[in-house]
């Protein structure tokens, strides 16, 4: 059985992440975990220092999580047919999101967090929520995040793109091989050229690749020298990609790319979800 974590702060970013999850998984037997992490917006160093029940503010938001998370669930059983494929769960905490999130998957092994890319403020200019992004950088698993306004598609043509400095192991990219399977996709993975020839470890981790998408549909694209971010949008308008993955390795191509201003560049054009993974757990 699949275990899917789904924080949600009850915006309609993180509704549409529901969504595209439950339609994602429908053939598939899943248990989606419902949690929503709040704290008091208070800034009384005595509350900050001591305990939060003894102000009685905890109660009083515990309660309106709750509710809001009953009140999800009944939103999802009229949006959706009873799957008996899939079991909802809520967790109501008081935490911070990421310590939250932590703590979860400390107790309750996950194999993938769905999330949305903007808070329930979302303002249009921005491409990730802070929330999302402090997730990527913390949380050393599967995490998929779904633009808000993007509707559902089958991701029949995926794109992975990679700088062949990660040796892969088929542990690692497993949960990517299970959407491919599931879905019918063609894994697209493309390697941006430097203008120099691959090193001996490019070459095995190419081999690798080949060799853990063996069973799918998988093609592996060498493109001519320039900008990653130019190569990525174009690659995607020409193919009609409905999935961008890659491999959050330190000091890789991703943390340049994701973490500094260039992400900008991707987030003209990126309008579809996007799912980071590890290089290690």
């Amino acid at each position: 059985m699949k275990q899917i974590l789904l924080p949600t702060d009850f915006s309609d970013n993180s509704w549409n992440a529901l969504k595209y999850a439950i339609k994602l998984f429908k053939e598939e037997t899943c248990t989606f975990h419902l949690l929503n992490t709040y704290t008091p917006i208070i800034y009384n160093v005595e509350y900050v220092l001591g305990y939060p029940a003894q102000f009685g503010l905890g109660d009083a938001i515990r309660e309106t999580s709750e509710k809001n998370l009953s009140q999800l669930l009944v939103r999802i059983s009229k949006e959706f047919d009873t799957n008996p494929n899939h079991n909802f769960e809520t967790i109501s905490k008081f935490d911070t999101l990421i310590s939250g999130i932590k703590e979860f998957i400390y107790k309750h092994p996950i194999d993938l967090i769905v999330m949305g890319t903007k808070g329930a403020t979302g303002a249009e200019e921005v491409l990730f929520g802070s929330n999302t992004v402090h997730v990527f950088k913390e949380i050393k698993y599967p995490i998929l995040a779904i633009p808000s306004k993007f509707k559902f598609e089958t991701p029949h043509e995926i794109l992975f793109p990679t700088d062949l400095e990660v040796n892969f192991k088929d542990s690692q990219l497993n949960i990517l091989k299970e959407i491919a399977v599931l879905n019918h996709s063609r894994v697209n993975a493309i390697h941006v050229s430097t203008g120099y020839s691959l090193t001996d470890f490019q070459e095995n981790n190419k081999s690798n690749l080949e060799s853990i998408f063996k069973n799918t549909a998988y093609l592996f694209h060498n493109i001519k020298s320039m900008n990653i971010t130019d190569a990525i949008n174009h690659f995607q308008v020409k193919h009609k990609i409905n999935l961008l993955v890659m491999i959050n390795n330190k000091h890789s191509f991703f943390e340049n790319l994701f973490f500094k201003n260039t992400i900008k560049q991707i987030g003209f054009h990126l309008n579809i979800p996007f799912l980071v993974m590890p290089s290690k757990k």
